[in-house]
């Protein structure tokens, strides 16, 4: 069958983030849909493309993001049901923080579509990178702010925290407007259970163009109420207490490891009888 969608990542930073084949399925598509939010990232992606369409009109003051995205995966898989080979364009890594572009992918599978994700750049990278941090030292966790105040969640204060959108901290509306003081006032309430107040935090937004700095904000944690936060703001969370050895778990590797490696030294000796039958063999 005809007809296919990729959605690509351009990455978070204007035209220095977006790899050669998410450009190449741009430049060769026959339509473009843009899921970014910024004009001037749309207008670079009209100089790749003639025919590229803002999914931002799906938008509305007091309309459930739920229905904007439905009517998004409709609009694509539209074009693509007429077999024309379609590219949806969003910020950074199109399957991390992005809804639509999965579910576009999936309902084009059922009908029996090519459609592909291609990855990007995201927040998440760009954030260690600027912040000097590397997930596999300590550990991370990653949240949605308001997923994580929804729902119960174990925390590892020896571990990286990251919690994403904080500006749409207790959102229940699924809406495209900020929450207020009261909740981060109920966000913060529910950290405290398990770090101080006073602990120190970033407050995080990549940079979109190449002459831009990225947002790297310390303060405490009691300083996030009336800090000035985006719809883009990502909360950085450090660890506060050293990691807790496991000494029985360390133990039994140990024996394991050790049994092992004997194992091995016994399957490389050559017993004395059959390197006297060697000698014998050679001798004749």
């Amino acid at each position: 069958m005809t007809g296919s969608l990729y959605c690509v990542g351009v990455g978070m930073t204007l035209g220095a983030h977006i790899c050669p084949l998410s450009r190449s399925y741009i430049e060769n598509a026959d339509v473009v849909f843009s899921g970014v939010s910024d004009g001037l990232v749309e207008l670079w992606l009209h100089e790749m493309h003639p025919d590229v369409r803002s999914l931002q009109p799906f938008y509305g003051k007091g309309k459930s993001r739920h229905i904007s995205y439905r009517e998004m995966v409709d609009a694509i898989l539209a074009e693509v049901k007429q077999h024309k080979n379609v590219v949806a364009a969003f910020y950074g890594h199109p399957g991390v923080f992005a809804k639509v572009p999965h579910d576009a992918i999936a309902k084009a599978r059922e009908l029996g579509f090519e459609a592909k994700m291609i990855p990007g750049i995201s927040a998440g990278d760009c954030l260690f990178a600027d912040l000097g941090m590397d997930p596999g030292q300590h550990g991370c966790q990653h949240y949605e702010a308001s997923q994580f105040m929804l729902y119960q969640r174990r925390i590892d204060p020896s571990a990286l925290l990251i919690l994403w959108q904080i500006g749409l901290a207790g959102d229940l509306t699924m809406g495209i407007e900020a929450t207020g003081t009261a909740e981060r006032r109920l966000l913060l309430e529910l950290l405290s259970q398990d770090y101080p107040l006073d602990h120190q935090c970033w407050l995080y937004e990549a940079a979109t163009t190449p002459l831009q700095n990225p947002r790297m904000e310390r303060l405490s944690l009691q300083s996030l109420l009336f800090a000035e936060i985006s719809l883009h703001t990502t909360l950085v969370i450090p660890p506060l207490t050293p990691m807790i050895p496991n000494p029985h778990l360390r133990s039994r590797l140990q024996q394991l490891q050790h049994r092992e490696k004997v194992t091995t030294q016994q399957n490389n000796v050559i017993p004395f009888s059959k390197k006297k039958k060697r000698k014998q063999s050679c001798k004749n």
